[in-house]
């Protein structure tokens, strides 16, 4: 187990995000593959109306994509076709089937049934005055309206190139609109990490769906964090998935080619965002001074659209990355001020100067696996080390007594329990009320003999009750002015007697059956020998 917190190493780290195997693969080839074509529906209850209009749009191409034709013989069977293939990009509508307005009617089933809003419709008719042109503009959801006898080669290819270019940009339209809720959504959940690495991993999952890019891509940072390391160009894989996933820990020289480095170098220097076909590396630069770099590979060419979702997303990280800096630099001071303060009061106290330290790894450690949230686990470790705070209104006579106390002596201490909580419940913050917590039940006993207000059970705050089993726990494994440390054997063997009276039993269960972690973390925080 490692006791230490993720905040504890703080560096100016680089992102970087790469797509692109180092070896070859069926999916790298270098051959394009042919863009899917685009479907046109006929429907028409006429077959060579059918035969003629694939004749002249056999050899039809928009932007490198060809036609793939459906056809319907009836308004039933066109509205059977639409419903199967919502991707079609055209349809090519009789209004007069096995009804006068069987067209009108396929019309009225797209639009407000299926209520696709995306496919072309361009009615035909050669009876137009069983539909007449005006009142069917005015009342149907329809793109065009054309009679047979007036469409020529020409004006049918025409027709075709408009209608697909509102069906292109409808669609493109729709992507840009998803991708930014995408972003949005992306980027609320971004600001609620916490953790670097977990922000990492975020952001590689966001973007994978905002663009549905290929699988492999990864984040890396300097090695150690140093800018020495970083002129050198040596980059540690950092959090990774796809193809990249069993490379965490390994230099990016064992991973990624050379070409990607040259890339990423190139941004680097110029500081300006690089788009080239499927590839974009983009540079952006944290308030604190991080330098972060993203390259990602898509499995087509970035469209303009796509560039811009690209460029929004990666100012939104930066962002993202600031928040998680400041709030990092928030939950250090919070540290510091609550370990200084834990500190002074062992100093006065003459105990060990780790004590609190070993405390709040251990309180962490133990609300972990009692399974308390890692925001709860965490206030619990900013918190516990001002367990003792009330002592600071304690005289020193009585505080350092070596002997047994008297009774008013007794009474003194035990207050100190109330006036820790006085002391700071007067702050509003998350962390001083958990400590203002602690410090007035830290002596509560599970049977309900303990002190200032007898609570028992689960009266007693979890946070509390933990801080208290691993209080004594520590207190017993060191020398005090009063008595020498206990032994191992002897400690375990007063917990297990306490456990269900003054110790919670799960909690003294979880202890025993982790025993070993706990140890690991009295050997990490030692207290500091005198050199004298």
């Amino acid at each position: 187990m490692n006791s230490h917190d993720e905040t504890d190493n703080i560096s100016n780290e680089e992102l970087l995000f790469a797509d692109e195997p180092t070896t070859d693969s069926p999916s790298s080839s270098s051959e394009e593959k042919a863009p899917a074509p685009w479907k046109i529906l006929i429907a028409d209850d006429q077959p060579e109306v059918h035969l003629m209009t694939r004749l002249v749009l056999k050899n039809f191409a928009f932007e490198g994509a060809k036609l793939s034709f459906l056809s319907a013989h009836s308004g039933e069977e066109a509205q059977k076709l639409v419903k199967a293939h919502p991707d079609i990009a055209v349809l090519l509508l009789d209004v007069v089937m096995e009804t006068e307005t069987a067209g009108l009617d396929v019309v009225r089933y797209v639009r407000e049934t299926l209520k696709n809003r995306f496919i072309r419709i361009v009615l035909r008719t050669g009876q137009p005055g069983q539909a007449p042109e005006p009142e069917v503009i005015s009342e149907y959801d329809i793109n065009d309206y054309k009679e047979k006898t007036d469409i020529t080669d020409q004006k049918m290819i025409t027709v075709i190139t408009a209608s697909l270019r509102g069906y292109r940009d409808l669609l493109n339209i729709e992507k840009n609109r998803k991708g930014l809720e995408k972003v949005v959504q992306a980027t609320g959940s971004l600001f609620e990490i916490r953790s670097l690495k977990q922000l990492a991993t975020g952001v590689l999952t966001q973007l994978a769906a905002l663009l549905n890019l290929e699988e492999s891509s990864l984040y890396v940072q300097p090695a150690s964090g140093f800018a020495a390391t970083n002129e050198e160009g040596k980059y540690i894989l950092y959090a990774a998935n796809g193809s990249y996933g069993s490379h965490i820990g390994k230099s990016m020289e064992e991973v990624v080619a050379n070409g990607i480095l040259d890339q990423l170098q190139q941004v680097s220097t110029s500081r300006q965002d690089l788009f080239s076909g499927d590839t974009f590396v983009g540079y952006f630069r944290t308030h604190n001074g991080s330098e972060n770099l993203i390259y990602l590979k898509g499995r087509h060419a970035l469209t303009e659209t796509d560039q811009t979702l690209i460029r929004l997303f990666s100012t939104n990280v930066g962002f993202a990355f600031d928040n998680l800096y400041l709030n990092r630099e928030i939950l250090h001071t919070q540290r510091d001020v609550s370990f200084t303060l834990g500190e002074v009061i062992d100093i006065r106290s003459q105990e060990g100067g780790n004590h609190v330290r070993r405390v709040a790894e251990s309180s962490r450690w133990l609300a972990r696996l009692a399974g308390l949230s890692e925001n709860a686990a965490r206030d619990l470790w900013l918190a516990s080390p001002m367990h003792d705070l009330g002592k600071i209104g304690v005289p020193d006579q009585i505080l350092n007594k070596p002997g047994k106390l008297t009774d008013d002596e007794w009474q003194v201490m035990q207050g100190h329990a109330e006036m820790g909580r006085k002391i700071l419940e007067k702050s509003n913050r998350k962390v001083f009320q958990v400590a203002a917590v602690i410090a007035e039940q830290h002596h509560e006993r599970w049977d309900g003999n303990g002190y200032p207000k007898r609570l028992s059970g689960e009266e007693i705050h979890i946070h509390a009750r933990i801080t208290t089993l691993l209080d004594v726990f520590d207190t017993l494994l060191h020398d005090r002015c009063y008595r020498e440390a206990w032994d191992m054997d002897k400690i375990v063997s007063l917990i297990k007697e306490e456990r269900g009276q003054r110790f919670d039993p799960r909690l003294v269960d979880l202890l025993m059956d982790n025993l070993d972690s706990f140890l690991t973390i009295q050997e990490e925080y030692q207290d500091t020998q005198s050199s004298e």
